[in-house]
């Protein structure tokens, strides 16, 4: 069988999806072809009129007609965001599979705010590459919450749509006991300190409002905290809370990290703080996991789905509920191994291998009904 993939432009966590699930193809299908197709990247950082105009070009003229022009038994488009792909090749009755990671735009009509230089264009724009779902064979969903937004938004009826869980890399492990005592060490955490982390954007979503009022919480409580940010960097209200409340000392932008040091940050930490309002899956979590990090995360959403029982959930709007996860698991080193070896047992399960096989075997359905 001969499948065309067609990505995003370079994006961290789409890459990752891509790389795991052609990876794990390569592995349960070996005989199989893959076409791996990638727009040529664009600066999407420079306000460049000249630059956002290729970038347009790119991706809606040039990339979508080169995936079209190729030859594959499936064409399988790896996000929503480049649906829009599904009208050419649906126009060439060509196998269409897209993956729904989430539909967050629907809910959080805030979350391209700050990120793009004209909202209401690109969510125009959104919202037709979107509707392209409704043209394909078969939707991948990453968890059940997607599917049923998928069905509950699009309108696309749950037999065409199938749960396939994202998957952790197995580069993340706990890192040993020498390297975990460098990096605290580098950044001045005792063993005494118990190290809070958070992995991601500042949107709205990901509620980081909510943990810095946390942190000020436990500061009052007189524990002995740091918070490590990783990914994006705080918002200028957040950075004033921060300064506010004194919570300078108490925190530490460690900016964007790779795989290798992230690792290790993972393995350092002493919690994960995840408690979005909102995720389609919530990969940061999986990756904690595996690194031997507790998390602590909402109890709404995809975040129960992922974490199942090694978790520590909590009303994500509650900072004080937040707060009191935290003076908990510090209080209990037996609570705290418990979520531990759970975590590192849960995420067995999560495997790039395992999801391409149920991805193979929709392929394979298609493909023998269209036979």
């Amino acid at each position: 069988m001969r499948i065309a993939f067609a990505r995003l432009m370079p994006e961290p966590s789409m890459d990752t999806y891509t790389d795991g699930v052609i990876s794990g193809l390569r592995i349960v299908r070996p005989k199989w072809e893959i076409i791996d197709l990638k727009p040529h990247p664009v600066d999407r950082k420079n306000n460049s009129l000249l630059l956002r105009v290729k970038k347009y070009y790119e991706r809606f003229w040039r990339f979508p007609q080169h995936v079209t022009q190729q030859k594959a038994d499936i064409f399988h488009i790896i996000d929503p965001s480049e649906g829009h792909i599904a009208y050419r090749l649906k126009a060439k009755n060509k196998p269409v599979v897209i993956t729904c990671h989430d539909l967050i735009n629907f809910y959080c009509r805030d979350n391209l705010k700050g990120s793009v230089e004209l909202p209401f264009v690109s969510r125009a724009m959104w919202l037709y590459a979107i509707k392209g779902m409704k043209l394909a064979e078969h939707i991948v969903a990453v968890s059940s919450v997607t599917a049923k937004d998928t069905t509950q938004i699009l309108d696309i009826e749950p037999a065409r749509i199938s749960v396939v869980p994202n998957a952790v890399d197995a580069i993340y492990q706990p890192s040993p006991q020498d390297q975990v005592d460098a990096i605290r060490q580098q950044y001045g955490i005792s063993p005494e300190t118990i190290c809070l982390l958070n992995v991601g954007a500042v949107h709205p979503r990901k509620n980081v409002s909510n943990i810095l009022k946390a942190l000020h919480i436990l500061k009052k409580r007189g524990l002995p905290i740091h918070f490590w940010k990783v990914s994006a960097d705080f918002t200028n209200e957040q950075k004033k809370f921060i300064t506010e409340n004194g919570l300078e000392k108490y925190i530490t932008y460690l900016g964007k990290l790779d795989k290798t040091t992230l690792i290790k940050i993972y393995s350092a930490a002493d919690i994960l703080l995840a408690p979005s309002l909102y995720e389609g899956f919530g990969l940061t979590i999986l990756e904690a996991m595996a690194c031997g990090t507790p998390v602590i995360t909402s109890n709404v959403s995809a975040m129960p789905e992922v974490v199942g029982n090694a978790g520590f959930f909590v009303e994500p709007s509650n900072a004080e509920a937040i707060a009191d996860g935290v003076d908990k698991l510090y209080h209990n080193p037996i609570h705290y191994q418990e979520l531990v070896e759970k975590g590192l047992k849960r995420v067995k399960s999560f495997t790039w291998e395992k999801a391409a096989e149920d991805i193979a075997q929709i392929y394979e359905n298609l493909v023998n009904k269209v036979l």
